[in-house]
């Protein structure tokens, strides 16, 4: 395992070993980011292959059952991150990872915006057409919070959108200046 705080690279460390550790880290940063631990392993997995890979191929090298594999891949496929491969004469599916990571990104803003960004804005708009007296103190304070969750709803909406549609060169320009 590569120390947290290591800045060096580990001459010892054969690809192998180093993709291994690839797939572990995605793996265990996936729960972080809200999906399970075999969803980031398989999108590792197909990130750092450089062929399609079959479920057979995904099941042997991860060590999962063919429902795992399958289920997995398919929601993969869902979110955009994964494409079937088509190989003439085969009947086996082949699955490769979209390898772009603007476009990356690009999917899981979209998948995460319409899973959870939107699923609460309509929420959010059916709570505000709450009707209530404007006079009541408790009515005036809930209806405030909700506005002022709305608008910040919105904003990230549109921001989200705004990136999803970004060029790879106005998206770096923007974000580096933030650094710079």
């Amino acid at each position: 395992m590569i120390p947290e705080n290591s800045d060096q690279t580990n001459p010892t460390l054969t690809l192998a070993e180093a993709r291994a550790q690839f797939i572990h880290l995605w793996g265990v940063s996936g729960s972080s980011w809200g999906v399970s631990k075999t969803l980031a392993q398989v999108h590792a997995l197909l990130l750092v292959s450089p062929a399609a890979l079959s479920t057979e191929d995904i099941m042997e090298q991860l060590t999962i059952s063919r429902g795992n594999a399958s289920m997995t891949v398919r929601e993969l496929l869902d979110w955009g991150l994964v494409y079937k491969e088509l190989r003439p004469g085969e009947r086996r599916e082949y699955f490769v990872a979209e390898k772009d990571m603007l476009q990356v990104t690009r999917c899981i803003i979209r998948a995460r915006k319409r899973r959870e960004l939107d699923q609460i804005k309509r929420s959010l708009d059916q709570l505000a057409a709450l009707p209530g007296d404007p006079a009541d103190a408790e009515y005036r304070a809930f209806h405030a919070t909700l506005t002022d969750i709305q608008q910040l709803a919105t904003v990230s909406d549109k921001l989200l959108t705004r990136l999803m549609q970004a060029e790879k060169s106005w998206f770096w320009d923007k974000f580096l200046k933030l650094f710079i």
